[in-house]
């Protein structure tokens, strides 16, 4: 009988996975990407939607859901599952990321960091321990490490400075108590520098995780550093462990790191798109505001089988947007997720069929076809 943390490798082709993960609340197939729901919500779509184009695991945030309502109102209700009425498996992220995007409201010692909030501006506390306890509390199938994540052009002994704390941080979030069935995932650091990375990736491996993410990277470095480092950093990690790419959700950047050989990754991307109306397609993205979409009756992405896709054309999409209407926000966002859930599923299929080099060749060369 499986259990939680249960971990199998079920085909490669080069450096590219296809796994299985075993959750307290489901089963998860790798490639796979998960939408981000940062305040118990992902925006625009209802989890009974993101059930219907095919979801297997999605995220919340420690340091939102912390603040507003908070875990313990949370945990009375019965758990971020019930209280967002979602069956499925839960990714937490720790607050990490909030050490990087809120650098100009926090402090950082080597006990913790201290933000203000960005609802009132008042002092908020998190250490280690604390973003191990509000996951614990939320009840997530898979809570990550506090971490620190630093600036892509930060100086060398600051990259090194942030390594070593985060790997003190990831053993005090190892050593604190986790729900029922929770796994521990921890975090490697040390921007585009191969060296730093490498030891980060010795240290967390040697504390020992169910899981190991790539951190601090998609946050401003050169595009090709990051996928240098990705796949460096990648062929260091457990081979009987998933892994996780923290923040990437454009379809090219998906798919190579998916051949670097990384198994999960999430982004507010395809969401935020949509409420600017834009469409992700297998040719490349659609700007919906253009006028050229005002008498197009086609779908968004002929290759798509969405609800979108199937019911509306682009001018009546293009209709919406310019108007303004929510419709047309919430159109494209599920849309958006259901193109890059079914692109890492094909991906997979892929993978085990063993023809991932031309699925990945074809699929990019589709995409540069397409216009922004």
């Amino acid at each position: 009988m499986s259990q939680p943390g249960d971990f199998t490798v079920d085909a490669t082709d080069g450096a590219a996975r296809a796994c299985t993960l075993e959750t307290a609340h489901g089963t998860v197939q790798t490639p796979v990407f998960m939408p981000v729901g940062t305040l118990g919500t992902v925006k625009g779509i209802d989890p009974r939607e993101l059930t219907e184009i095919g979801t297997q695991i999605l995220l919340g945030n420690t340091y939102h859901l912390h603040l507003k309502p908070g875990e313990e109102l949370i945990a009375e209700l019965g758990g971020l599952h019930r209280f967002m009425a979602w069956d499925g498996p839960i990714l937490t992220d720790s607050g990490g990321f909030q050490v990087f995007s809120l650098a100009h409201t926090r402090t950082i010692d080597d006990d913790g960091v201290t933000f203000r909030s960005v609802y009132d501006g008042s002092a908020v506390r998190l250490r280690p321990e604390d973003a191990m306890r509000v996951q614990e509390l939320l009840g997530s199938d898979i809570a990550m490490c506090f971490d620190e994540v630093p600036k892509p052009d930060a100086p060398l002994q600051h990259l090194a400075a942030a390594v070593e704390r985060t790997t003190r941080w990831a053993e005090r979030c190892k050593a604190s108590p986790a729900a029922s069935g929770q796994l521990r995932f921890g975090i490697v650091q040390g921007g585009v520098d191969e060296a730093l990375r490498a030891r980060s990736a010795k240290d967390i491996i040697d504390i020992g995780f169910d899981g190991y993410a790539i951190g601090g990277l998609a946050v401003g470095e050169e595009r090709d550093d990051m996928f240098r480092v990705t796949k460096s950093t990648a062929d260091l990690l457990p081979t009987d462990r998933p892994r996780y790419f923290m923040g990437i959700g454009d379809p090219e950047g998906i798919l190579r790191v998916i051949a670097a050989g990384v198994d999960m990754f999430d982004c507010v991307l395809p969401t935020r798109l949509g409420r600017t109306g834009a469409a992700m397609t297998s040719a490349g993205r659609l700007n919906l505001r253009n006028a050229t979409f005002a008498r197009d009756d086609r779908p968004l992405d002929e290759l798509c089988a969405c609800s979108t896709c199937t019911r509306f054309s682009r001018a009546y999409i293009r209709h919406l947007v310019a108007q303004k209407e929510i419709l047309g926000m919430r159109l494209l966002s599920v849309h958006n997720m259901a193109f890059l859930l079914a692109l890492t599923t094909s991906a997979r299929e892929a993978i085990v069929e063993q023809r991932f080099d031309d699925f990945l060749a074809g699929a990019l060369e589709r995409l540069k076809t397409g216009s922004d």
